[in-house]
């Protein structure tokens, strides 16, 4: 008897093994691959797109069925937010009331639903599931979302900063400088022109207009040692 007894036993587990080869082999056939973003940034104001893709081992049916839920960071209830089969079924309660919209494409594996007017309150994880039968068998990936105020301030480094704060200045005492020189040389010409001859006054003018070509000429090269200093220290 017990001969008979262990030959029964030894076909119940090769039973069983066999058994479980065909499930496991059945449920890589049958199984979906769904992908998300992990993690979405969005902006007060602006639509938010939240990505998801699938990969069906089976051609895409009128039985195809697509669920979006969310859940808040505090809270462990699931809201169902989104249904798709055949056609757009978006919540018609709750917060997301009116601002979930189908962006997907069933027949290209994209399930992917904008967000619109998002603000901060809709921060939390949404969950993407597709279901093709009979493909049935996935993963369910999780999107976590962040909306916050898009900043618009630009930082500018220190050595930048520094040299707008010298450059500027230093363009309009040029161009004041440049101006006031101009209109000497042409008061000066007409004058030579003429044979006039210069006053003690005249010639102490034009002193002073080398000594501003001077000035000038100084002030220049000190603006262009500081640029150069502070790309030094930037760098």
């Amino acid at each position: 008897m017990r001969p008979i007894s262990l030959a029964g036993g030894c076909c119940r587990a090769f039973s069983r093994l066999l058994s479980f080869l065909l499930f496991q082999g059945l449920y890589a056939v049958l199984s979906m691959e769904i992908k998300a973003d992990a993690h979405v940034r969005g902006y007060i104001g602006e639509s938010i797109k939240l990505k998801c893709t699938f990969r069906s081992s089976s051609p895409v049916s009128d039985k195809l069925t697509i669920d979006w839920t969310y859940r808040q960071p505090t809270s462990s209830r699931i809201e169902p937010i989104f249904h798709y089969q055949s056609f757009q079924y978006p919540t018609t309660a709750g917060t997301f009331r009116d601002r979930i919209s189908w962006v997907g494409d069933v027949y290209r594996g994209d399930a992917s639903i904008s967000i619109s007017n998002p603000t901060m309150r809709d921060n939390g994880t949404f969950s993407c599931s597709v279901k093709n039968p009979p493909d049935v068998h996935h993963n369910i990936p999780m999107t976590e979302l962040v909306v916050t105020e898009r900043g618009f301030a630009i930082q500018l480094s220190s050595a930048a900063l520094l040299s707008i704060l010298v450059f500027i200045p230093s363009a309009v005492v040029v161009t004041l400088l440049l101006v006031r020189m101009g209109r000497k040389s042409a008061g000066l010409k007409k004058k030579s022109k003429s044979g006039y001859k210069k006053s003690s006054i005249e010639v102490s003018d034009d002193t002073d207009q080398g000594e501003d070509e001077d000035c000038m000429r100084r002030f220049c090269t000190r603006c262009a040692e500081c640029l150069d200093s502070d790309y030094e220290e930037a760098y």
